[in-house]
């Protein structure tokens, strides 16, 4: 490493990554949600309907624009195979334990594991977390 890379690496924090995975999860985990709530607006607007439910907050926006911004992250900041692991893992309806994941995209534990930090870590780069 030269030292130019290392003297800029000096000036970064340290990152925390059991705080950066449990920030992602909590975000993925609730994306889902954010995904059925924009699909439901526009299903609303499609039918000429206001508001079906009572709106205990003023949110909306906030949540179209999450939800846009970790589909992107989603889509362009990760290959094929991390994809799969984040959409498998975290996206699914069921819960689904690590080992199934890992078998069923034919990666050994390691192979697993490493992958999904580093899509953890993009997804946290691509939506601005560190």
């Amino acid at each position: 490493m030269s030292a130019q890379v290392q003297e800029q690496m000096s000036f970064l924090q340290p990152v925390n990554e059991t705080e950066v995975r449990k920030a992602v999860v909590k975000e993925l985990k609730e994306y889902k949600a954010l995904r059925v709530a924009v699909q439901n607006k526009q299903e609303l607007k499609e039918k000429g309907i206001g508001q079906l439910f009572p709106r205990l907050q003023q949110t909306e926006t906030i949540n179209e624009l999450k939800a846009k911004q970790i589909e992107r992250a989603l889509q362009y900041s990760l290959d094929e195979i991390e994809r799969r692991i984040i959409e498998e893992k975290y996206l699914s309806t069921s819960r689904v334990k690590d080992i199934t994941v890992y078998i069923e995209l034919n990666l050994t534990k390691d192979q697993y594991y490493e992958r999904k930090k580093d899509a953890i870590a993009q997804i946290a780069r691509a939506l601005g977390m560190i």
